[in-house]
């Protein structure tokens, strides 16, 4: 039923940079069409006729030993070796604790910018619980967090309870 030309990531990143968030949960067929792009530089839309050239930088990520994904069969070995150009390792974010008063601060003024917002302050006893915290979530989790308490602040400050009163740690 398609009936106009539509766009896909490759060719709206074509130049540029594209982020595969989670690249280790892609099956294994669609890693093998992602490697051939990778490795040729060029595709064919679905049902296309015509052979699209690309060029693309590739940022991927996961949160899971992709190596033990290679040796358990579950991630192709040439795509990691394709992708594994420069490698990066970010730590969890409960072993960067310094950051979480710089995300939350983040994270509540782009919630300001975006309206959602009037929240001046975290007071310290908050912000000591959110850095004590194991963050299974991450910063993802921290995020939400910071979301549900601005969105239920009834003040421009957020405490402790704020956070996590009714928050399901996991």
């Amino acid at each position: 039923g398609a009936i106009a030309k539509r766009e896909g990531r490759f060719e709206l990143a074509n130049e540029g940079t594209l982020l595969l968030d989670e690249i280790t949960e892609i099956s294994l067929s669609v890693q093998a069409k992602l490697l051939r792009v990778l490795e040729e530089e060029e595709f064919e839309r679905v049902g296309g006729v015509k052979t699209i050239k690309v060029d693309v930088r590739i940022i991927a990520t996961t949160n899971r030993d992709i190596v033990d994904e290679v040796d358990k069969g579950r991630f192709r070995q040439d795509l990691f070796y394709r992708l594994n150009v420069i490698p990066q390792y970010i730590p969890p974010l409960r072993e960067r604790k310094e950051d979480i008063p710089l995300l939350v601060n983040y994270f509540l003024e782009r919630y300001k910018k975006e309206g959602q917002c009037r929240v001046d302050t975290i007071n310290k006893e908050a912000m000591r619980s959110l850095c004590e915290y194991k963050w299974p979530g991450n910063i993802r989790e921290l995020e939400n967090m910071v979301h549900r308490a601005v969105l239920m602040s009834n003040s421009n400050e957020i405490n402790a309870e704020q956070f996590f009163n009714g928050y399901k740690i996991v």
